[in-house]
């Protein structure tokens, strides 16, 4: 039996999808002739969300059949696309119904990871609603809703369908569903516990994915990385998304823990894997930002951007063209930034407006509506930095002590701690915060960095001052 906990390591085994510069947009764009009926779903969906459910009761839109919407023809000549066309046909041609509209269900997943467009979870989701009509409580179907309520956001009815399966069936995807919606809820200790019986069972591939995320919640960067090399090696040189998605999630433990040289390799392979993959083209525009080269980032940074029009994508694209010089078409990009970040990713739109300056009260709007239901570390922080932007610091202090509290390594948790600590008059915490962000400096984004730098070289200035000096000149200098 693999243990979770071994010499202080945790040593089981998840798609990441959550840590920096990789947040799933939750936007729903049109979807050629499906657009109509998918505006009405959503619609409803958004009222119904108000309200949790009994998993055993399926929401099901008044007047709009599941199948309707499955089998409506969609647009595009890849490969992915052309599995969904083959399952389609199979459903109309009655050609062992259920396993058709199963498959056409994790079709639809493939190409919402492929396009980060959500709008193919909600067609993955009427699969699943489509497949109980022909066999209420088909296991399969409950893994297939389960898993696209969870890349919508709604953890409440995704767990109540995960502790469903669990009881019924017990199978390691259903143990890890369970622990992938308490983990984004912030219930890390029954995570880990739900992966744990999933390594029982079977310690694969999908379990090491697991290991990474968590090690690296618990501070282990090694450890993600060491976990992240298994599930890479078992992808092997295949093509495809899952593949890319693993190299770039590698390439970036290892340019956090400082090995440049493999981070570069991993993240090639991502992009050989799938060329023009988002999440690996953000990467490389990073580095490349880390390393002084703004013009080559700028470049392919709109190529991320244009792909995923995420909030972490635009800024770090604005930052780029501004180190560029080319500040007239940043100010372009942060335009469209504001305009659509909350509804693109309302938690990473809250930290840019934090960190900007602008919109206080509605940054702190955004983060404390993310908080309602996602209560992660990363969210306690964008809250904790919404409220310090807002003046409210010993508030801002509290939240940060639980962004802080699994011991997550990450730039920009230590650089909020290091400000926050600061305004609160806590000026050791401020300078050790302040020497962890130090180490991870090239993590963080250009306009993050200059003011980090401000607020460290206040701190080092004003070592020997009155502490109320200090923190009002850390304050001023930040904002």
């Amino acid at each position: 039996m693999k243990t979770i906990m071994s010499a202080d390591r945790i040593s089981f085994l998840i798609p990441a999808p959550f840590l920096r510069g990789g947040s799933r947009s939750r936007r729903v764009r049109q979807l050629g002739g499906v657009a109509f009926l998918l505006a009405a779903l959503l619609a409803t969906s958004c009222r119904q969300q108000a309200v949790v459910r009994q998993a055993d009761s399926p929401p099901r839109p008044e007047g709009i059949d599941p199948m309707t919407l499955v089998l409506t023809p969609q647009t595009g000549a890849g490969k992915t696309d052309q599995e969904i066309a083959r399952r389609q046909q199979e459903v109309r041609d009655g050609k062992s119904t259920e396993l058709a509209l199963e498959r056409l269900g994790w079709a639809f997943v493939a190409k919402a990871r492929e396009t980060f467009d959500a709008g193919f979870y909600k067609l993955a989701e009427q699969c699943a609603l489509a497949l109980e009509q022909h066999q209420p409580q088909h296991h399969g179907a409950g893994l297939l809703r389960g898993h696209a309520l969870h890349n919508l956001h709604r953890f409440k009815e995704a767990e109540l369908l995960a502790n469903q399966l669990v009881a019924q069936r017990g199978s390691p995807l259903d143990f890890g569903l369970l622990g992938d919606v308490l983990l984004d809820q912030g219930r890390l200790a029954e995570a880990i516990a739900a992966y744990q019986s999933m390594a029982d069972l079977k310690p694969d591939a999908q379990a090491h994915v697991r290991i990474a995320q968590v090690r690296w919640l618990k501070g282990d960067v090694e450890g993600a990385i060491e976990a992240m090399q298994v599930a890479a090696g078992a992808a092997g040189s295949r093509a495809g998304e899952m593949s890319a998605w693993v190299l770039a999630r590698l390439a970036g433990f290892q340019w956090q823990a400082g090995a440049l040289g493999e981070a570069r390799e991993s993240c090639a392979a991502a992009l050989a894997a799938q060329p023009d993959y988002a999440p690996a083209l953000l990467l490389r525009g990073r580095m490349w930002l880390a390393e002084g080269k703004s013009s080559e980032a700028a470049e392919i940074l709109a190529r991320a951007a244009a792909l995923n029009p995420l909030p972490e994508h635009q800024w770090a694209w604005a930052d780029a063209l501004r180190e560029a010089g080319r500040s007239g078409e940043a100010q372009a990009v942060e335009e469209k930034l504001r305009r659509q970040g909350a509804m693109e990713d309302p938690r990473s739109f809250a930290l840019f407006l934090a960190t900007r300056g602008e919109s206080l009260e509605t940054a702190l709007r955004l983060a404390k509506s993310e908080l309602e239901f996602r209560r992660d570390v990363l969210t306690h922080d964008a809250v904790a930095w919404a409220l310090t932007g807002a003046g409210k610091h010993a508030e801002a202090q509290s939240e940060m002590e639980r962004a802080l509290a699994e011991g997550t390594e990450d730039a920009r948790l230590f650089f909020h701690a290091a400000v926050i600590a600061a305004r609160n008059g806590r000026l050791t915490e401020a300078r050790q915060w302040s020497e962890k962000t130090s180490r991870l400096a090239h993590l963080l984004l250009p306009s993050e960095r200059q003011q980090f730098q401000a607020a460290a070289s206040d701190l080092a200035q004003r070592a020997a001052g009155p502490a109320q000096a200090a923190t009002a000149s850390l304050s001023t200098r930040v904002n």
